[in-house]
């Protein structure tokens, strides 16, 4: 229909809704979300610390982790030769820990 023409011409070009849908997809898969919940748990922890609770490699979670980053769902900080990651503060983050907190 016309009339709402521009109503899906908002939807669409919408930058939060497809920011939104990306992150949906990516904590969509269970060791992302895993991981996050495993974040909202604990507010720092290694791959290595990750793997090993998840009982996984530390290349399935590098990789996992590496998505979540592109997407800024978690952020890192070094120390020494150690890499710690945390959740990012945003409010996709937020509404995720309402969800599995």
């Amino acid at each position: 229909m016309v009339k709402y023409h521009h109503i899906k011409a908002a939807l669409k070009n919408k930058k939060e809704l497809l920011e939104c849908a990306r992150q949906l997809g990516v904590v969509g898969d269970a060791t992302r979300l895993k991981i996050c919940y495993l974040l909202c748990r604990y507010p720092e922890l290694s791959v290595g610390d990750m793997a090993e609770i998840l009982g996984t490699t530390h290349s399935v979670v590098s990789h996992s982790v590496k998505k979540l980053l592109k997407l800024a769902l978690v952020k890192r900080r070094k120390q020494a030769q150690t890499v710690y990651y945390s959740l990012a503060d945003n409010a996709f983050n937020k509404t995720l820990k309402g969800f599995i907190a």
